[in-house]
């Protein structure tokens, strides 16, 4: 087994998270009362799924984090409004809520959004990723139209609909900030 460094971060938290940056970097969150005994063999334990992860990341091209042209962006707007409004349509009765409009938008910070009325907003740049990471963000969104919260039943909703979720709001987690970098600093 062989020595994998990382960054501790104590919390009020009462599970273990473990966090593989873009630049590599290992953060582990744990809670302040579990030793560091504990924590290491945990960490140790989850050594084949952080290698894996490391390796994804190792695999990651130069092209996947080359900024994106107007044209591209443009592009990419084009086909969001094609492909979002169809997974919406998808999931939205498999959850049981209706909707509103939707926006497709070159956001900088957010991959979705629902506002109180119903009407959704999708980061165009999802149709930079997996096509089951563009449907965890509709599922969740669609989601806060039963509720406006991220509660333990908002969740439980989200993956009786989507029990991979946790799977792909990872990639998002960790992929995610590179795809963001990608967008054209023109306004």
């Amino acid at each position: 087994m062989s020595e994998l460094n990382y960054k501790l971060i104590r919390t009020a938290r009462k599970t273990v998270a473990i966090q593989i940056k873009p630049d590599k970097t290992i953060i582990v969150r744990a809670p302040k009362r579990m030793s560091k005994e504990q924590i290491y063999r945990l960490v140790q334990s989850k050594e084949k799924w952080i290698q894996k992860h490391l390796n994804e990341l190792e695999n990651h091209s130069e092209e996947d984090c080359q900024p994106l042209s107007e044209e591209d962006m443009k592009a990419l707007a084009d086909k969001a409004v094609k492909i979002i409004p169809e997974r919406v349509r998808y999931y939205a009765p498999l959850i049981g809520v209706t909707y509103g409009k939707i926006t497709i938008r070159n956001q900088r910070t957010r991959w979705g959004s629902c506002s109180s009325k119903g009407n959704l907003n999708f980061n165009c740049l999802l149709m930079l990723a997996p096509p089951e990471v563009l449907d965890s963000v509709v599922v969740h969104e669609l989601c806060h139209r039963k509720e406006m919260n991220h509660s333990k039943q908002f969740y439980e909703e989200v993956r009786r609909v989507f029990p991979e979720y946790d799977k792909w709001n990872g990639w998002l987690k960790t992929y995610g900030p590179d795809l963001m970098k990608r967008m054209s600093t023109k306004d």
